[in-house]
């Protein structure tokens, strides 16, 4: 199975030529236009969309009248369908009914009801996946859904999970603990790598799997330590400067020096997910075509050319390790 972003008629044009030139299952994961679905359905086999995205796109026109006509698409061209919930990208209208702390249940609450609403349209051709960065909340969040909805298939994936080895630690995490309790159906590996080294991720998988078949389950590396915790995401089809990938590898090499706090940092390659998913950090970029920009947690610090935000995240860094001193 393949994998494709989709975000504008363009790329969809390009999907009809990947389609002509492969026999592989193809999977879309629609961006924030879910109106695009109409373009892609006929040249794959499963089209995937968030719910919390579709607050971006016809805003007027009510989530349940959005989701019939996503089912009446895939149905139309024999497609499957994936109800992709994200962490940084969750229902608003569920995230302002829970506390800021508790990340799981709007998640949970998305996915329930994305699912009663395909039930009620009789469209039974889809799978749920649930994704955090955090492989403690993808286990937690995917074992409370399979308790609800045992028949829904899931789709498991830790995101942003980084670049390896620790990715591929944090997704083994998550997989070694669902897997072997019977939770999840397919899998994804996320690691920021460049493009050449993508197989890396589906060798990564695959290992897993074996392990996990052969009771090679390894000792639960607990990322709840105080120590610094670097997260990114992979290098998907979003990102539209590759230029992202050694900047990931960068701050790796640079924070070394902070390795004893406990701090997070995320760095995301897209304006998609990136502005969300780096609200939860303590300090976070997300890239753009030439400038990164920069946030500490929630809040807007600049926009920096690629040559220039080392440094002033160094700034940042050091001002945020002597506050918690």
């Amino acid at each position: 199975m393949v994998r494709i972003a989709v975000d504008n008629k363009k790329d969809a044009e390009a999907l009809a030529e990947i389609r002509r030139q492969t026999k592989a299952n193809l999977s879309v994961d629609l961006q924030e236009n879910y109106r695009l679905a109409e373009l892609v359905a006929p040249h794959v086999d499963k089209v995937r969309y968030n719910p919390g995205h579709l607050y971006h796109h016809e805003q007027q026109t009510p989530r349940h009248e959005q989701a019939r006509y996503l089912a009446k698409v895939a149905a139309d061209n024999a497609c499957a369908m994936r109800v992709g919930v994200n962490c940084g990208s969750v229902d608003p209208a569920k995230k302002e009914k829970y506390d800021p702390q508790d990340s799981l249940t709007p998640m949970l609450e998305s996915a329930w009801e994305h699912c009663e609403l395909l039930d009620s349209l009789g469209f039974t051709r889809y799978c749920v996946s649930l994704k955090d960065s955090d492989p403690q909340k993808v286990i937690e969040v995917n074992r409370r859904f399979a308790e609800q909805r045992p028949d829904v298939p899931l789709h498991l994936g830790v995101t942003e999970a980084g670049l390896p080895p620790d990715g591929v630690i944090k997704t083994r995490i998550a997989f070694e603990q669902l897997l072997s309790r019977g939770i999840g159906d397919t899998i994804r590996v996320s690691l920021t790598v460049p493009n050449p080294r993508k197989p890396e991720e589906i060798q990564a998988g695959r290992q897993i799997l074996t392990d996990i078949a052969a009771g090679r389950v390894r000792s639960v590396v607990n990322y709840g330590l105080p120590t610094l915790n670097i997260i990114a995401c992979p290098s998907c089809s979003r990102v539209e400067n590759q230029a992202f990938i050694d900047l990931a590898e960068q701050v790796k090499a640079m924070t070394t020096y902070a390795r004893e706090h406990s701090i997070t940092i995320a760095v995301m390659g897209c304006r998609v997910n990136g502005p969300g998913e780096t609200d939860d950090a303590d300090l976070g970029l997300w890239c753009g075509p030439n400038f990164v920009n920069l946030k500490r947690r929630s809040t807007e610090l600049g926009a920096y050319p690629y040559d220039q935000i080392l440094s002033r995240l160094k700034t940042e860094l050091d001002q945020l390790i002597a506050s918690k001193s």
